[in-house]
């Protein structure tokens, strides 16, 4: 199944744009399932109809589906409690009934994750479109999978499960509970979960797609969003930029804005393939207005990026790791090395990759930014590297 994830900033114009997309591939033939996390139904005014947490059909071969995160929030929490009894009993503590429950920040993250990951399990549409939330949100939401399971595999390793059989004897003799089956359990089926969520994104069948409105805050925010999937090894198939006014409206007050938008659209053409839309005059609202929009067709090229190693052994006696940062400013770059894994910061923004194999067996030995890339050398450890004859 083809994924397309469609983030923006606020009120750029995303929700819009997915709803316009999904009902085009509808129209074309494809069985489209359109999904998104808002509590308030924005996705079902752009297509005039009603969504909620029951996948509902609301046009042909067009399925739409807002999931419950309050719902899913509260059977979670109701399970754990469940199987934590003994633990709060321990500590005293009493538990929470479901009708106080009202989800935390981030629970429709989580809900949309997992909605996400049932949705491509259950193959039973050939495309899905997903209606992110806005980009600073959209961009935690994608590192989620990979950071949650990344400290799974830190607080529950999966080799502390063979002693199993040993912590009846060890709560006996420390005097307190050991660790329950449950909890690794738990913990197992957590990362499958996550891994498969992890699995949809860097499917090369999914794409990321940015859409913003042409303008100083959308150029920002495309900025931002840029260097931030690079991060993450991805980069957007395509660029839609919304509400684009009509070149014969440059007179009176809107001379203005149809000439920052012309500049926007000039720089956004360098680096990205644009797909305008136009400025309906109003906001869209039902399947005659989204297909005015003429939004991109659904075969877009993939969103993942190689970070590949280049063997420079027989030249200078390094391996380079290349890592694409488009937009990474040099003096808010920042690399640590731990273990097997590297820190890298880009401003704001961190992630903790685990290095390739071969460069395990090496030491960090410096690194550059040129031309949008940051390319990290590694000379090899005399103590780890195989010795040649």
């Amino acid at each position: 199944m083809r994924t397309i994830l469609i983030t923006g900033p606020g009120g750029g114009g995303r929700t819009t744009t997915a709803a316009a997309t999904a009902l085009a591939a509808a129209r074309e033939g494809t069985r489209t399932l359109v999904l998104s996390a808002d509590r308030t139904d924005t996705l079902g005014a752009a297509l005039d109809a009603v969504t909620g947490p029951v996948p509902q059909e609301v046009a042909p071969r067009l399925t739409a589906w807002r999931p419950d995160a309050a719902e899913r929030f509260r059977e979670d929490l109701t399970a754990f409690q469940a199987r934590a009894a003994s633990a709060f009993d321990l500590l005293g503590a009493s538990r929470l009934d479901p009708e106080e429950l009202t989800p935390l920040p981030g629970a429709e993250e989580l809900a949309l994750l997992r909605a996400l990951r049932d949705a491509a399990l259950a193959e039973s549409h050939d495309l899905l479109v997903v209606d992110l939330p806005p980009t600073p949100q959209a961009l935690a939401l994608l590192a989620l999978p990979e950071e949650l399971r990344r400290y799974l595999r830190r607080l529950l390793p999966a080799e502390r499960q063979a002693a199993r059989a040993l912590r009846p004897v060890l709560g006996r003799l420390a005097g307190v509970p050991m660790p329950a089956e449950w909890l690794y359990e738990t913990a197992a089926r957590w990362d499958l979960e996550l891994a498969a969520v992890e699995a949809v994104v860097a499917d090369r069948d999914t794409v990321v797609r940015l859409v913003a409105e042409p303008g100083p805050a959308g150029a920002d925010s495309v900025r931002a969003a840029t260097l931030a999937l690079a991060l993450r090894g991805l980069r957007p198939d395509v660029l839609v930029a919304s509400r684009v006014l009509p070149e014969d409206a440059a007179h009176g007050w809107l001379a203005g804005p149809v000439a920052q938008q012309r500049k926007v659209l000039e720089e956004w053409r360098e680096s990205y393939d644009v797909r305008p839309v136009a400025h309906l005059g109003q906001d869209p609202r039902g399947a005659d207005d989204l297909a005015a929009l003429a939004v991109p067709g659904v075969n877009g090229t993939t969103s993942t990026v190689e970070w590949t190693v280049a063997d420079r052994l027989a030249e200078d006696g390094v391996l380079v790791w290349h890592l694409p940062l488009p937009g990474a400013i040099r003096d808010e770059l920042d690399l640590v090395r731990r273990g097997d894994e590297l820190v890298v910061t880009a401003g704001r923004l961190r992630r903790i990759v685990p290095l390739p194999s071969a460069l395990r067996r090496c030491t960090v030995a410096g690194a550059a930014l040129r031309e949008g890339e940051l390319r990290v050398r590694f000379a090899p450890d005399p103590h780890l590297w195989p010795r040649t004859r």
